[in-house]
C-alpha cells in the first residue's frame, strides 16, 4: 500500500527496496545534496531580495520586473524552508517526528510553493512578451499595482490548486508504531492517476507551453524589428540568452521529476535504479529554487557589461571631439 502513496515532500518511502543497498545513499548522500541546495538557495534568494529592496530604497518596488523577481525569490525561500524536514525524514528512514499539524503545513507549503513559483514564472514571461511586443498598448496596465494584484491572484489560485493536499496531507502509520508524513489518497489505485496527471498539467506542462510560446513570440518580434542591423543583433542575442536560460532552467529542473512521476504510474515494483533516479530528479527540482538567483545575477551582470561597453565608446568620442576643438 505504501507504494501508492504520494509524498509532496517529494520523497517516496519505498520500504520494499533493500535498505542495506541504499542506506548510504538515503542517509548520507541525499541529505548532503539537499543541504547544499538549501544553503545556496537561502543565501542566493536572500541576496536577491535584499538587493531589490535596497534598490527601491526599502520601499515597495515601483518596477514591474522587480516585483516578479522579489516574489519569485520569496516563493523559492518558502519552498526551501521545507527542506530541513525532508533531510530529517531522510536521515530517519522516512519516520516523521513533528506531529500531524506540522506535517500538513509543511506538505501544503511545499506544494503551494511549487505551484506558485511556476505560476509567477509564467506570468513574468507574459509580462516580458507584453513589454517587448506590445510596449505602447500594454503600458496602460503594466503598472506595479496591477502586477501586485496579479501576484495576489496567483497566490490565491495556487492555494486552490493544492486543495487535494489540504484534504489528504496526514500522518501515515508504519509498522512498529512509527509514522510518516505525506499524501494519502482515499482510493490510491485510481486516485494516483488523476492526481499525478493533475499535477503534471497544472504545475508543469501548461505553464511550460505558455513560457515557450511567449519567448518564441519575443524572438520573432526581435527578428522583425526595424532597429539598425548591429543593434538588432545585439538585442536579439541578449534576449535569446535570457529566454534560453529561463526556459532551460525551468525545463531541465522539473521535466525529469514530472516525467518519472508519469513513468511511475506504469510501474508496480520500482527498481533500486529507479529509486536513485527519482531521488536525483527530486533534488534537481529543489535545485531550481537555488539556481534562479544565479540566473538573475548573470542577467544583471550581462546587462551591466553591455551598458559599460556602450557608454565607453560614447565617452571616448566626446573626448576626441573635445581634443579636436582644442587643436582647432
Amino acid at each position: 500500500a505504501r507504494m501508492k502513496l504520494i509524498h509532496l515532500l517529494m520523497f517516496p518511502l519505498f520500504s520494499e527496496w533493500p535498505r542495506l543497498q541504499s542506506i548510504s545513499y538515503t542517509s548520507i548522500i541525499m541529505p548532503s545534496v539537499f543541504g547544499i541546495i538549501y544553503l545556496f538557495g537561502i543565501a542566493g534568494n536572500s541576496m536577491v531580495i535584499f538587493t531589490v529592496v535596497k534598490k527601491s530604497k526599502f520601499h515597495w518596488c515601483h518596477n514591474v520586473p522587480d516585483i516578479f523577481i522579489i516574489n519569485l525569490s520569496v516563493v523559492d525561500l518558502l519552498f526551501l524552508l521545507g527542506m530541513p524536514f525532508m533531510i530529517h525524514q531522510l536521515r530517519g528512514n522516512g519516520i516523521w517526528h513533528f506531529g500531524e499539524t506540522i506535517c500538513a503545513l509543511i506538505t501544503a507549503m511545499d506544494a503551494n510553493s511549487q505551484f506558485t513559483s511556476t505560476y509567477i514564472l509564467t506570468a513574468m514571461s507574459i509580462d516580458r512578451y507584453l513589454a517587448t511586443v506590445h510596449p505602447i498598448s500594454s503600458s496602460s496596465f503594466r503598472k506595479p499595482f496591477v502586477t501586485t494584484l496579479v501576484i495576489c491572484l496567483l497566490w490565491g489560485f495556487s492555494f486552490i490548486s493544492i486543495t487535494p493536499v489540504w484534504l489528504y496531507a496526514r500522518l501515515i502509520p508504519f509498522p512498529g508504531g512509527t509514522v510518516g508524513c505525506g499524501i494519502r489518497l482515499p482510493n490510491p489505485e485510481t486516485d494516483l492517476y488523476w492526481f499525478t496527471l493533475y499535477q503534471f498539467f497544472l504545475a508543469f506542462a501548461l505553464p511550460f507551453v505558455v513560457i515557450v510560446a511567449a519567448y518564441a513570440q519575443i524572438l520573432r518580434h526581435m527578428k522583425s524589428s526595424v532597429a539598425p542591423a548591429s543593434q538588432r543583433s545585439v538585442q536579439l542575442r541578449r534576449v535569446t540568452r535570457i529566454a534560453i536560460a529561463i526556459c532551460l532552467v525551468f525545463f531541465i529542473c522539473w521535466s525529469p521529476y514530472h516525467l518519472l512521476q508519469l513513468i511511475q504510474l506504469s510501474i508496480s515494483h520500482p527498481s533500486l535504479i529507479f529509486y536513485y533516479t527519482y531521488t536525483a530528479a527530486i533534488s534537481l527540482g529543489y535545485a531550481n529554487s537555488c539556481l534562479n538567483p544565479f540566473v538573475y545575477i548573470a542577467k544583471s551582470f550581462t546587462q551591466h557589461k553591455h551598458l559599460v561597453l556602450s557608454v565607453k565608446p560614447m565617452t571616448l568620442n566626446k573626448l576626441d571631439a573635445q581634443e579636436k576643438i582644442k587643436i582647432i
